[in-house]
């Protein structure tokens, strides 16, 4: 599946991180994938990324169609 991250959004609450190894932290707290600094990225769609996704309580994260 396609995630997009909108770091605007982010509030850095850690929920993302917390569900899915697919995410991390920039030094000011605010979203990042784990393994890169693009904005959208293809993940595995499995049940911890779709759950890191649909948990954001800003919808800093965004499955594409």
């Amino acid at each position: 599946m396609k995630v997009s991250i909108i770091p605007e959004k982010c509030i850095a609450c850690g929920l993302c991180q917390t569900y899915s190894a697919a995410f991390d932290y920039h030094d000011n707290g605010i979203v990042k994938f784990t393994d890169s600094d693009q904005l959208s990225k293809i993940l595995p769609d499995n049940q911890a990324n779709r759950l890191a996704v649909k948990s954001c309580p800003t919808k800093a994260l965004r499955k594409d169609s």
